[in-house]
């Protein structure tokens, strides 16, 4: 059984500089969170963990994603392969292809963050539209796993993010450094949060 109650809590151990712990990363941070989790929640979030790796995105993982058990998989990568799908068609219209062209032809039902998506896209600075994204699968995250704190979907949620910020910190220091203070000052804020909501 896992013991999300414990994972939770110790989550945050990064640095003040918030980069990781000296000589940790983002594998060092699975493996503290694997090491409570029981055999099926760490298969769940092996699953989500795939869903990281570019060359697993194609049809038959969305079908399985979207017609799975857990919540958050599902509607987390319903967002993702809509933002995916709306990426390539923007693309294709900048390129003058045909609109469908490498779209996945999969059902991702309403995307309700098509508009701002959009907006995102109409960007020049390609740093700040790749930001703009991040900011708005955030906030997605965010969206899926409120009223979730000692749970799977709060695991799942805080890897998501962790997975954004990981990214940023090679891709610009300063940009990642904020958002791992940002996802620290949220776990601190919600654990801290939920003990006063109980006395």
């Amino acid at each position: 059984m896992s013991n999300f109650e414990y994972i939770i809590a110790s989550l945050p151990y990064l640095t003040p500089g918030y980069h990781y712990a000296e000589g940790k990363g983002f594998q060092d941070v699975l493996g503290e969170i694997r090491r409570d989790l029981s055999a099926r929640d760490n298969a769940t979030l092996d699953f989500l963990l795939k869903g990281f790796d570019a060359d697993s995105l194609d049809a038959p993982f969305y079908e399985e994603a979207l017609h799975g058990g857990n919540r958050f998989l599902r509607e987390y990568f319903r967002f993702d392969l809509n933002l995916r799908n709306a990426k390539v068609r923007y693309l294709n219209r900048q390129l003058a292809r045909d609109a469908e062209q490498d779209v996945l032809g999969i059902d991702g039902g309403e995307f309700e963050e098509a508009s701002k998506v959009d907006a995102v896209l109409q960007g020049t600075d390609l740093i700040a539209r790749e930001k703009g994204l991040d900011d708005l699968t955030w906030a997605k995250v965010d969206s899926l796993s409120t009223f979730h704190y000692f749970d799977l979907t709060a695991v799942l949620a805080y890897v998501a993010k962790l997975h954004i910020a990981d990214r940023w910190l090679a891709l610009d220091e300063a940009r990642g450094r904020e958002l791992f203070r940002k996802l620290v000052d949220e776990v601190r804020g919600t654990f801290k949060g939920v003990h006063y909501n109980e006395q």
